[in-house]
């Protein structure tokens, strides 16, 4: 356990790779079967089911901290990380834990989940004053199953491969099939690391999938990347990225997360049923308009393939109102034989003759269609068609390049060519601080718009009614200081009066004037010093809070950039997008000028 907290700090600490590598291969190389299999389950992004709630926890904590619970809010508030506030507030441990790490979770944590109230808050009490504060930390996220640990998966099969010496395309190969596990052994180790003489590690009839490629974002002037005719063009879809294998009769189908799909789209397994045993095909799942549509037989929207998504259950009524296909533009392994080694546009002459011959028979298969790419205007031209496609641009790809694994240009490369995000400006309303380094900050950002064009003045009247609100309302909070007890104390003048009124929810401005309708959050796009800034003006026009929201008085209109748009009945604004970013502050643009509700539909119009 000791080891692992050190290999963690370690970890956090460094910045660079090979010493990031160095400290996971040293931490390996003296480590048990057991305790290795389960670092390399942490590693990887691996999480075991919740033992005990956060509510229990914090219970546990206050307890042996002897503070009272709005206390420890405000410490969580000010911290912004469960594990690191609960760590910092417990008192010294009164001994040490001498267990291993796979000790510790299988005898300690994971026994959590079948204990009473009572006794769960005892055990982990007891366990926490035998733990060094790195370990409690590491507990807690355990226990709640959030243990983030800042490296790739690449860099975990680097360290293995220093380690073992074995090629990281096997060990990536096998490390899909480790991903699986829920609970590592010591046996899930030695599979992981068997040299590749060992008859056990080239089974031939499992169901994983080969390491996804990954491609790259163009950066630059597409000319810079030479001649044209160097490279094989297909369109951008936006759908679910996927690997379809038939190996020895049976059919799997995979995520690029690794996730099993067969029961979301049984579809899919049926048409690969009548595939070749021996055939991985890379490619897209997406959604078709159904019979009956004025579209039908068209790409959908990201949307409508969201309907599919995460059913356990898929009946006759939803496969025929959101048909799926599968789009395969790549083929990995033929007649049984891994082709990655070769150059793409072997493999793709290979997918062609493949895909001829099961398309026949499997009407869900479709084949990604070439452009001509001789002339980079051109593909400049058909790039421009990308929103009347449906898709969400180009992908070039290198003619000679192999079939890599992950986002390595070791082996050729691939390029997304995105058109530009869809952007319109909105008005910052709603804030929430965000965690760990920026904690104290107010960094996640909810955005409206208008319900109608507003007038300056219909603008400013809302928000002198605002403002006025929010005088009084500091007025009789000053006025109410004598009686205020601890907990409103400790939220301080910055977060806003704190009182049955304001929690009420009252209407601050005229129903009659403009109204902002919310449809987005965003929290990324912004400098650290845009951030304090925005954090700036938004303790300065505070309104009222909501447990940790707060509503602001609307001074700031920023411009949003997203991927998609769509209906929702979720939203107020009845519009959903996707990928919202921070594009840039509108310091040029007052708030009358920001967009309308129309302009969300316009843009939903555009889309669809």
């Amino acid at each position: 356990m000791k080891a692992f907290a050190k290999l963690y700090l370690d970890l956090d600490g460094s910045t660079s790779t090979q010493r990031k590598c160095g400290h996971i291969v040293h931490f390996l190389k003296s480590a048990s079967h057991a305790d290795a299999a389960w670092a390399i389950f942490f590693l990887i992004g691996g999480r075991i089911r919740r033992t005990v709630s956060t509510a229990l926890m914090r219970r546990a904590a206050c307890q042996l901290a002897a503070v009272p619970d709005w206390l420890f809010e405000q410490s969580y508030q000010a911290v912004g990380d469960l594990g690191e506030t609960i760590s910092l507030l417990l008192p010294l441990p009164h001994t040490e834990l001498e267990l291993g790490l796979a000790e510790c979770i299988e005898q300690r944590v994971l026994p959590l989940r079948g204990l009473d109230e009572s006794d769960a808050l005892q055990a982990v009490s007891d366990l926490w004053m035998q733990m060094q504060a790195q370990e409690r930390f590491l507990f807690v996220k355990w226990v709640g199953g959030g243990l983030r640990v800042g490296v790739s998966r690449a860099l975990v099969i680097r360290a293995l491969s220093q380690l073992t010496g074995l090629d990281a395309r096997i060990l990536a190969q096998r490390m899909i099939a480790f991903a699986q596990v829920s609970q590592p052994q010591a046996s899930d180790w030695i599979s992981l690391t068997l040299p590749e003489s060992d008859a056990r590690s080239n089974a031939t009839t499992d169901l994983m999938p080969y390491p996804f490629f990954l491609a790259h974002p163009l950066e630059g002037d597409v000319e810079d990347l030479g001649d044209a005719g160097d490279w094989l063009a297909e369109w951008k879809y936006d759908g679910i990225r996927a690997q379809i294998v038939k190996r020895a009769g049976a059919v799997n189908i995979w995520s690029r997360g690794e996730e099993l799909l067969n029961d979301t789209f049984p579809e899919l397994v049926e048409m690969a049923a009548t595939w070749p045993d021996g055939t991985v095909m890379d490619g897209e799942i997406l959604v078709l308009h159904p019979q009956g549509h004025d579209k039908a037989g068209q790409l959908a929207s990201f949307a409508s393939l969201q309907v599919r998504l995460g059913r356990k259950r898929v009946d006759a009524k939803l496969r025929q109102s959101h048909p799926v296909i599968f789009l395969a533009y790549d083929l990995l392994e033929n007649s049984g034989m891994d082709i990655r080694p070769q150059a793409q546009w072997q493999r793709r002459e290979k997918l062609e003759a493949v895909c001829a011959q099961c398309m026949a028979v499997s009407p869900a298969l479709r084949l990604s269609t070439l452009l001509p790419c001789t002339d980079w205007n051109a593909l400049k031209a058909e790039r421009s068609r990308s929103r009347e496609q449906g898709v969400e641009g180009l992908m070039l790809k290198a003619r000679t390049a192999a079939y890599g694994v992950g986002r390595t240009r070791n082996e050729g490369v691939w390029l997304k060519w995105k058109i530009e995000p869809m952007s319109i400006d909105a008005v910052l309303v709603y804030a929430q601080a965000g965690h760990g380094r920026r904690a104290s900050l107010y960094t996640d950002y909810t955005f409206a718009v208008w319900d109608r064009p507003p007038q300056a003045a219909e603008v400013a009247q809302m928000c002198r009614q605002l403002r006025d609100s929010l005088g009084e309302k500091r007025r009789e909070g000053a006025s109410d200081s004598a009686s205020t007890n601890g907990s409103e104390q400790a939220s301080g003048a910055d977060d806003g009066p704190h009182n049955q009124k304001a929690n009420q929810g009252p209407q601050w401005v005229d129903p009659s004037l403009p109204q902002l309708v919310t449809f987005a959050k965003a929290y990324s796009g912004l400098t650290d010093e845009e951030f304090r800034r925005v954090d700036k003006a938004i303790r300065a026009n505070l309104l009222e809070k909501f447990g940790p929201v707060r509503r602001v008085v609307p001074s700031m209109v920023f411009e949003l950039g997203f991927e998609g748009i769509a209906h929702s009945t979720r939203h107020k604004s009845g519009v959903a997008v996707r990928f919202p970013r921070m594009l840039r502050i509108r310091d040029d643009k007052p708030l009358e000028q920001a967009a309308t509700l129309a302009d969300l539909q316009a843009l939903l119009q555009v889309r669809s």
